[in-house]
């Protein structure tokens, strides 16, 4: 039982002592966790006498609130436009080293725009560990605030045309075993090839303009970058979690690190140079994504958080919350919850350093972009804490300031003109919504989770305006292998399940055929769809590239200001990218982009490419 003096302290720190669950149930948050989750803000509600001294205290002190200022209160409408949406390290090409690059993502703006889209929207470019073994999620990084130098193109170096013949041998055996590609994405293999690559490139000589250059890069950047590049440096030889480093390496402002530094200044100085070329790359991204016509370009993506053993753990450790790991409560997609291994923000400490962190990282993310994605936009009004040892289900709410956090994602996004999207599915807090598109912030609408209120297929003229709108989501399998029911069967392999399989497949037909039904009323679908669910039933694929483009078509008449075509719907790959709830089961954010048939399907190929050519022709004169 929860006492009252408890519940008062938790709402008074923005705890939630009760939430509503995803199907509609008021539940109950134990004692346990609002113990925990107190305590890791610093809160002492391990006894009765305890939570009443706290009160006590909370009721003698005033509790200051930053009030934003001096920035505009709502973003201008975002231009009507479509674009695609891919997993960037996926789309290999002949030139890149295993994974997709950045000289990738300029040639895919470049084809993209060709075709009539506004935008690339792409996974999250955040730092990675700087030694092996390089953790595969976009979403679990070592830093926010900078790029994975996994994504550069080592030849488009400039000094990179310097390099003597003997070691330009030297890359070229680097590189050709990793050209060969493979069924799985290794970015060990591959970060391995590209440091050594460009340890020797960055050995080279500068000009005095690149110098000159390079040292406007560092200064702008200042004491983060330098912070950054120490914690690389000292990951190199102590291992990626700082948490298992000596104590006095814990303390990132400490003499000790700043000993380190300069011990190991030539690897520090080549960490702060590999963000300089990531820097100047990411701006050639998105000057070939303008130059191809596009009025958005590179849309980049925010993950929610850090790793626990994170650079930005580590650079500012006093403001995150101890103990605590952001995740999500049980719902439709996954029924067990979800925890995503990220230390949270601590609400007030980081709202008494000026929310200097969180606008730094906005600032760099749209420097080379055209637009920002929010992954689980609820980040800026409240996350699901989850105690450390404690299953996902036993969680709660803390909230953020929503307005403060608001109105500086609003500030840096006016000051370069960027569309923000904030991904706002699952489990919404009740007004945020309202408050995204007041500021002019598009959310998310996905197809396959629009219903009515009979839990039907929603029409597409009911669609929200202010939104992105896609048919799936990374979290998901693309458009045929959800026809086919393959999340259901891997999901079930996996036990991940927590109905009978035989209860999700009859579930999962009943919702297919009632799309099929609204696509077949819309006029957008010519076939009877108790054939194609005859043909589905069968194992037959002979509808899918039609009910793949009837899709497409139905987004189109929806008033979204943004719709998202998959790159994997486009070209038919079945294979999602990342099953929740698992870790090694599945080769989550490794799988190459492939076609129907699981063939690989490069970059290269996109051009004249038959069924990308069909899933988006209902597009063509849509904007």
């Amino acid at each position: 039982m929860v006492d009252e003096d408890l519940n008062s302290l938790a709402e008074a720190h923005s705890v939630s002592t009760r939430y509503t669950d995803w199907r509609g149930h008021e539940t109950a948050v134990s004692r346990d966790t609002l113990v925990a989750v107190l305590a890791a803000l610093g809160v002492d509600a391990s006894t009765p006498s305890a939570v009443r001294d706290e009160l006590a205290r909370l009721n003698a002190r005033e509790r200051a609130v930053p009030e934003p200022r001096g920035v505009p209160e709502s973003l201008p409408p975002s231009p009507r436009s479509w674009g695609f949406t891919a997993q960037l390290y996926s789309v290999r090409s002949r030139g890149s080293w295993g994974m997709g690059d950045l000289r990738d993502l300029a040639d895919l703006a470049s084809w993209a725009g060709a075709l009539g889209a506004g935008f690339v929207l792409v996974n999250p470019l955040h730092a990675t560990e700087p030694a092996p073994p390089v953790g595969p999620s976009p979403y679990s990084p070592m830093s926010r605030r900078f790029a994975s130098p996994l994504y550069l193109r080592v030849e488009d170096v400039p000094e990179y045309g310097a390099l003597p013949d003997l070691e330009r041998e030297r890359v070229a055996r680097l590189v050709a075993a990793l050209r060969d590609g493979g069924e799985i994405i290794d970015r060990d293999a591959v970060w391995e090839a590209k440091r050594k690559a460009l340890e020797l490139t960055y050995r080279l000589p500068r000009t005095a303009a690149r110098e000159r250059d390079y040292e406007r890069f560092r200064e702008r950047e200042g004491a983060p970058l330098t912070a950054f590049a120490t914690w690389c440096a000292l990951a190199e030889e102590q291992g990626t979690d700082w948490r298992r480093w000596p104590a006095e390496l814990r303390d990132a402002d400490g003499p000790a690190v700043a000993m380190a530094a300069k011990r190991l200044a030539e690897r520090v100085g080549f960490h702060t140079w590999s963000q300089w070329q990531l820097d100047e790359q990411l701006g050639r991204a998105q000057e070939a994504a303008r130059a191809a016509g596009m009025p958005i370009g590179i849309v980049h993506d925010l993950a929610v958080g850090v790793s626990q053993g994170s650079a930005d753990a580590w650079m500012y450790r006093s403001l995150f919350a101890p103990g605590m790991s952001v995740g999500a409560p049980p719902d439709e997609f996954n029924q067990r919850g979800q925890d995503w291994g990220q230390p949270p923000w601590h609400p007030e400490r980081l709202a008494e350093a000026g929310y200097a962190p969180f606008r730094e990282m906005l600032a760099a993310a749209l420097r080379h972009g055209g637009g920002l994605r929010l992954d689980h936009a609820m980040q800026v009004s409240r996350l699901w804490w989850v105690p450390e040892g404690r299953s996902p289900a036993e969680g709660t709410y803390v909230s953020y300031d929503r307005n403060a956090l608001l109105s500086c994602l609003v500030a840096e996004a006016a000051r370069t003109g960027a569309v923000i999207i904030g991904e706002d599915l699952g489990t919404v807090e009740p007004g945020l919504r309202a408050d995204l598109a007041e500021r002019g912030i598009l959310g998310t609408t996905l197809l396959w989770f629009e219903r009515d209120g009979d839990g039907r297929p929603q029409r597409p003229e009911r669609w929200r305006e202010l939104s992105l709108a896609t048919v799936g989501t990374h979290d998901m399998p693309p458009i045929t292998g959800i026809l086919h029911g393959d999340h259901l069967a891997l999901r079930n392999r996996l036990g991940l399940l927590t109905r009978p399989l035989e209860v999700e497949e009859d579930e999962h037909r009943r919702q297919l055929a009632d799309q099929l039904e609204l696509l077949h009323a819309e006029g957008l679908l010519g076939i009877p769809p108790a054939e194609i669910m005859k043909a589905l039933d069968e194992g037959s694929t002979a509808y899918d590239e039609q009910v793949v483009a009837a899709l497409h078509g139905f987004l189109a008449r929806t008033p979204a200001r943004l719709l998202g075509i998959s790159l994997a719907d486009a070209v038919g790959e079945r294979r999602t990218q990342n099953q929740p709830g698992t870790t090694d089961e599945y080769p989550n954010w490794r799988v190459p982009l492939a076609g129907a048939e699981g063939h690989p399907v490069s970059l290269d190929e996109l051009g004249g490419h038959r069924r990308v050519e069909a899933a988006i022709e209902p597009l063509r004169d849509w904007r």
